[in-house]
C-alpha cells in the first residue's frame, strides 16, 4: 500500500470519481438546448405571431383626430363596411416603407383606411401627414398608447382588417408588402365583402 501510494506520488496520479464526466454533460446540454431554442426563434417571422383578438370585436375606444384633421377614430366607426386600421406613428422608419402602399390603396378606391397613430406628438403626426400624404379615410390619436394596447399591438407598424360587424379578421405585424397584400390581405378583403 505504501508502494502504491509512493508510485501515485511519484506519477502525478491522482484518485478521481468517474461521476466527472457527468459534471460536464449536464451544463452543456442545457446550454445546447438553449441555443437550439433560441435559434428556432430567431428563425421565426414576427408578422405571424398569432393574435388572440383575431375573431373577436374591436376594443371599445374613442380618440379625437390627429391634429389638422376632423375626423377622429372610433370603434362606432369601424362598422358596416370592411375597413383597414393601420397603427402608424412618424417617428417610425418602418412605416415610410409601407406608406406609399396605404396611399395607392386609397387612390384606387379599395377600401376605406384608418389611422390609429401611436404615441406621436401632434405636431409631428400632422406634419408627417402632410408631408407625406394622408391616406387616411379618419385618424385618431392615440398619444398616450392605451388604445393601442387593448388592440394588442406589438409595435408600429401593424395594420387590421376589420369585418362589416366590426371584428378583427387578420392583423398584419410589421410593414405592408406588396407581397402580402397581394396573397393575403386583398384575397381576405375580396371574402369578407361577400359575406
Amino acid at each position: 500500500m505504501v508502494a502504491e501510494t509512493t508510485l501515485k506520488a511519484q506519477t502525478g496520479a491522482v484518485d478521481r470519481p468517474r461521476d466527472n464526466r457527468a459534471r460536464y454533460l449536464i451544463p452543456l446540454t442545457i446550454f445546447l438546448l438553449l441555443m437550439s431554442f433560441l435559434g428556432w426563434a430567431l428563425n421565426r417571422d414576427p408578422s405571424m405571431i398569432p393574435s388572440a383578438l383575431i375573431g373577436q370585436p374591436v376594443p371599445q375606444f374613442t380618440l379625437p383626430p390627429v391634429k389638422g384633421r376632423t375626423l377622429g377614430l372610433s370603434s362606432a366607426d369601424l362598422k358596416d363596411e370592411v375597413s383597414l386600421v393601420n397603427v402608424f406613428a412618424s417617428w417610425c422608419v418602418a412605416c415610410r416603407t409601407e406608406h406609399p402602399l396605404l396611399l395607392r390603396l386609397k387612390a384606387d378606391g379599395v377600401l376605406p383606411i384608418h389611422g390609429l397613430n401611436y404615441k406621436d406628438s401632434p405636431a409631428d403626426a400632422a406634419k408627417w401627414l402632410d408631408a407625406f400624404g394622408d391616406p387616411y379615410a379618419r385618424t385618431g390619436a392615440d398619444l398616450n398608447g392605451r388604445v393601442a394596447i387593448d388592440w394588442g399591438v406589438y409595435g408600429v407598424p401593424e395594420t387590421f382588417v376589420i369585418t362589416k360587424d366590426g371584428h378583427i379578421a387578420y392583423k398584419q405585424i410589421g410593414p405592408l408588402s406588396p407581397q402580402a397584400l397581394q396573397d393575403t390581405i386583398l384575397p381576405l378583403i375580396r371574402r369578407l365583402r361577400r359575406q
